[in-house]
């Protein structure tokens, strides 16, 4: 008979393989289906976390079931595993259209709520696990199976999850081709363990093939688990930055980008607009560099015959499919540039007569970036004498809502900074013209004048664009404010803002419960606890500062969120290994671990205020990795104060993962918005003191 011991650990090392995997999938799945906003993915790690801390505390429970066969319902548990993980991905994208209406944004609590519920089931069975295979490891022969060696074969399976995902299954298989790939272990794992406790084979075999069966019509069926609700499903491909779908209604085309609409065949208004705005004023433009694009742009551009045209778009599927479709045309002197477009303006050394920014709103890290006091002041200066600057934001009918003016007085206060003049102009898209001298209000007549036709601007701009319009508009953006900058991300809190009004909620409710809940659950806690859910407050609210930070420096996090994730679990690992050599030391480990934490944190702030741009994406991964082996470090420490029982583990588990979800939440949709990075990583520097006094109390002869 096989050894249940090594058994029950490959099982742990596969679950942690299957996991990882499944978390990243479902977190550019939900990035796909919202948007791509970064909030969504805070959401995620939060609801993942909370709900495996959840399931972490259960596992007390199930262990407490003594007649309980628990080798063979551990074994049964994880085979299930393998199956929820494409039951869960196939169900998210199936239920989100039906659920909410596609194609429209979702508020705060729906998304929440979705999210929660999407993934309840497998992070709840996830966190019940690792502390359920402790139990069974202790029960079959190893009373004494130390907790921290449990830890590091979970972070030894999570390592090599993220390494599998990172670097083999993000580039050769789809979404639940990846999930089927990551979950055959599991399920070898889960059957190796079951054969050692004799019981029906049949019953296994039945078991583990009910779950390859699941595996692979997921991978058979992943294109048909992504048709529309209504139109024709043209082309789908998961790029290097995002899901991007081509649909056909009638004989409209439309590319969707993460669920959002980025480009259709048939918006000649858009088109006229966000070109001949710019280009009217301007006798005859010679260089000029679009920033993304939609339908139609490129062939309204030639009307004005500039010399030289720069099309900058960061995703090559998404030009190729535009140019396929139709939706972009060959023109003369095109010169099309896959790059960041940021990046792309800053290495540029040449002027431009006239640079327009095609983008949605700046509801993401991603966007926000090109609408910062650093881009404008960047853009200024890449313009030619005369020049001019131009981008969009939503427009409204007859009332301007609150939220949507202070973001309309934020990039008018950050423009002008860079600009002596800003001019708005109002509709169902708001442009801004911005250049170093005044702006000709008579937009029909310059473009007359210089032999360019146009459809909507000749029939619609007197009747749309009255001067009384135009100035109140302009009038009421010149309250004072301060500017949006890179890492002061004021345009973000007032989008987060904006994204409860729309729906007519507030963020206070949200902030109450959480808050209460949070306070209950920290009075019932011990010191080590609070030390351990502290670390994990700030291992997540670390890793979220990266994530928002490498967005704001290098403009995409799709296809790097499963290298900033592999490498904040990465230094887990060693540092529970070398936490475990030193428990004899605990509070020692505690205390000097804190002070590390803070002292990584503000030098990571330290560098990004005196570097900024120039730091390397290397640079994050290390302060990464850094922050996890401190964190790793803490766990084993920990554990030893609380004694290191079944009860003890299942308690730190709970504590360490409940600490995570928290400082995912908080820091994302709390301190960042509010306070900025700067601000976030002050508030984290903050709740490591407050542990760093907890420790020192302990050590002073206190109880733990």
């Amino acid at each position: 008979m096989k050894s249940p011991s090594r058994a029950v650990a490959r099982l742990v090392v596969a679950t942690g393989v299957a996991s990882v995997v499944a978390q990243l999938t479902v977190i550019r799945e939900y990035l796909a289906a919202f948007q791509g906003n970064e909030f969504v993915i805070a959401l995620i790690l939060f609801s993942w976390l909370a709900w495996g801390g959840v399931g972490t505390w259960s596992a007390g429970l199930l262990i407490r079931v003594e007649r309980l066969p628990h080798r063979a319902v551990l074994a049964h548990l994880s085979t299930a595993l393998a199956g929820l993980a494409v039951i869960q991905l196939a169900g998210i994208r199936l239920l989100r259209d039906l659920v909410f209406t596609p194609g429209t944004s979702v508020g705060f609590y729906p998304t929440l709520a979705y999210i929660a519920l999407g993934i309840g089931p497998y992070a709840f069975l996830v966190g019940l696990l690792l502390p359920y295979s402790l139990h069974v490891l202790r029960r079959s022969g190893h009373p004494a199976y130390p907790g921290a060696k449990i830890y590091i074969l979970d972070n030894l399976g999570d390592v090599a999850g993220g390494a599998l995902f990172a670097f083999v299954l993000i580039y050769w298989a789809t979404p639940l081709q990846a999930l089927a790939v990551a979950g055959l272990p599991l399920v070898g794992a889960a059957m190796s363990l079951n054969a050692t406790g004799g019981g029906n084979p049949l019953g296994r075999w039945m078991s583990a093939g009910a779950v390859l069966v699941v595996m692979f019509l997921g991978g058979a069926f992943e294109r048909h688990t992504l048709t529309p609700t209504s139109g024709r499903l043209l082309h789908y491909e998961e790029s290097r930055f995002g899901r991007i779908l081509a649909v056909q209604q009638a004989e409209q085309i439309t590319l969707l980008k993460d669920g959002l609409p980025v480009a259709g065949t048939q918006n000649v208004a858009l088109a006229e607009e966000a070109i001949h705005y710019p280009l009217s004023q301007l006798a005859r433009p010679e260089a000029v560099l679009l920033i993304s694009g939609e339908g139609g742009m490129l062939h309204e551009l030639a009307k004005h015959r500039p010399q030289r045209v720069d099309y900058v778009e960061l995703d090559p599927v998404m030009t190729a499919l535009q140019f396929r479709y139709g939706l972009l045309a060959t023109i003369p002197g095109l010169n099309v540039r896959h790059r960041d477009g940021r990046a792309f303006l800053k290495e540029h050394t040449g002027r431009y007569d006239a640079i327009i920014v095609s983008l949605p709103e700046p509801d993401t890290f991603q966007v926000n970036r090109f609408f910062t006091d650093e881009f404008f002041r960047l853009a200024s200066r890449r313009l030619a004498p005369g020049g001019v600057f131009s981008f969009s934001m939503e427009g409204f009918e007859n009332y301007l809502a609150a939220p949507q003016q202070r973001k309309l007085t934020t990039l008018y206060h950050t423009a002008i900074r860079h600009f002596d003049r800003v001019q708005l102009l109002p509709g169902l898209r708001i442009f801004f013209i911005c250049r170093q001298q005044d702006v000709d209000l008579d937009i029909p007549a310059a473009l007359a004048r210089r032999g360019v036709e146009t459809l909507y601007i000749r029939g619609y701009f007197d009747g749309n664009l009255t001067a009384e319009r135009i100035s109140q508009l302009n009038v009421l953006v010149k309250a004072p404010t301060a500017p949006n900058t890179d890492f002061q991300p004021r345009l973000m809190r007032i989008m987060f803002d904006q994204w409860f009004a729309r729906f007519d909620t507030s963020p206070l409710i949200f902030y109450v419960v959480l808050g209460a809940g949070l306070a209950v659950y920290l009075l019932r806690m011990t010191r080590a606890e609070f030390v351990l859910f502290s670390t994990g407050f700030m291992t997540m609210g670390s890793e979220i500062l990266v994530i928002f930070a490498f967005q704001v420096l290098f403009g995409y996090i799709y296809f790097q969120i499963g290298l900033i994730v592999t490498v904040f679990l990465a230094g887990l690992l060693p540092g529970a290994w070398l936490g475990s050599r030193l428990a004899s030391r605990a509070r020692m480990v505690l205390a000097r671990g804190d002070i590390l934490l803070v002292l990584l944190v503000a030098g990571f702030i330290l560098a990004l205020a005196a570097y900024g741009e120039r730091l390397p994406a290397a640079f994050f991964l290390v302060f990464g990795f850094l922050t996890s082996l401190v964190c790793g470090f803490q766990f084993p420490a920990a554990l030893a104060i609380e004694g290191g029982d079944g009860r003890a583990a299942t308690r730190a588990f709970s504590a360490d993962l409940m600490g995570a979800s928290t400082g995912t939440l908080i820091t994302s949709v709390g301190l960042i918005p509010y306070a900025g990075l700067y601000g976030a990583a002050a508030g984290l520097i903050a709740l490591k003191l407050i542990s760093l006094f907890v420790v020192h109390r302990s050590s002073d002869g206190h109880q733990p």
